[in-house]
Order: structure tokens, then sequence, then C-alpha cells
């Protein structure tokens, strides 16, 4: 784990959980961190850190730049894949708002200009805001990468981190069912002190 200063304020960072840096959809669900101390970071809480992250992975290009409308739709599709991935590693069925999240984000990629009326220029075609263009184009991949994982090969390998209070999800490896080399090193701790400290019978 390591921490870097961006914009005035300092991040912490830590190793890619397994299988995000293969499924968007997994990284994006993984962008919000919780720490032992109860600290939780949003990775994506500000315009310019979602207009980042998304750069960072090439899902939009470095010039662009997201108002909070559009880092809002992020973090919407982030919870909606959250809440998908928590019922699926549950066996529950997923809540239907956040299917409906996920099925409105694929569907909406423009592939042509839309026909609009006003009384001011009549019957027109116009083509979305650049700014929107390329957030939809980011979200339906994403969309469609979580939607793919969800139902393809590598779902039998989704997994929550079993390290408490981590909120990250991964593919798993063998018997690993950590995301990271920290939230291993914290369960098996955890596990050694609740053997010592167990009172016999």
């Amino acid at each position: 784990m390591s921490r870097i200063r961006a914009s005035g304020t300092v991040r912490t960072v830590i190793d890619t959980a397994p299988g995000a840096d293969r499924h968007p959809g997994l990284d994006l669900a993984n962008s919000v961190l919780a720490t032992p101390g109860g600290t939780v970071t949003d990775l994506l809480d500000t315009p310019a850190a979602a207009t980042a992250w998304l750069a960072e992975r090439a899902l939009i290009p470095a010039d662009a730049e997201l108002k909070e409308i559009c880092a809002g739709r992020v973090r919407a599709l982030r919870e909606a894949i959250r809440g998908i991935l928590a019922a699926f590693v549950q066996g529950a069925p997923p809540p239907a708002g956040a299917l409906e999240t996920v099925n409105a984000t694929l569907t909406r990629v423009p592939t042509a200009a839309e026909l609009h009326w006003d009384t001011a220029l009549g019957l027109h075609r116009s083509a979305p805001h650049p700014t929107d263009q390329v957030v939809d184009h980011a979200l339906g991949v994403i969309a469609a990468d979580a939607a793919d994982l969800l139902t393809g090969p590598d779902a039998v390998r989704l997994a929550a981190c079993d390290s408490r209070p981590c909120l990250r999800y991964l593919l798993r490896g063998g018997r690993r069912q950590w995301c990271s080399v920290r939230c291993g090193d914290r369960a098996r701790a955890a596990r050694a002190y609740a053997r010592r400290t167990a009172t016999p019978a």
C-alpha cells in the first residue's frame, strides 16, 4: 500500500485486485476503499478524480473534463455493479434497480444523431454533447464488461475479499480470497489473534 498526493489531498493506493486489471467493471466496483480504522476512500469523489480514473484506463481521452453530473453517473454505475456483485457472491437475486441502471447504460451509447423538435428549429437532428458521448461510451464499455463477467466463465471465480472491512471484489485463484497482500496479512493476523485469545471450553 502507498499514498499519493493529488490536488492537495492524499489518496491511499493499493494493488489492483486479481482480475480487475482485465475487467473494467470489476475495477470500477473496487474504486471505493475501506481501511481498518474506518476510513473510506472514494477514488471517484470529485469530477477531477473520476476524469483521472477513466483517463488512466484509456476509457476517455486524456484531455476530457467531466463535470459533476457525469462523475455522478460514473459513481451511480459503480453502485449498481457493486449491488449486483454483492448479490451474486451471496447467491441472491440482484437488485432490480441495479439491473435497470446497467441495462440503461448499455443501451445509452448513441449510434446516430436523434431526431428532435422545438419551436425555434422545428424538426432537426442533434448529436449528444461531445462530453456526454465520451462518458456514454466509457460507461457502456464498463457496463458491457460487467455483464460479460457476471455471465461468462470467470463468474465462478468471483468473490468478495475475505478480509474485513475491505469492500473490494476479486477473481479467486486457488484458495486465495483476498484482494491484496495487505488484506491477506490482516486476515491471517486476525485468525492468529483469535486462536491465541480463544478460551478453552
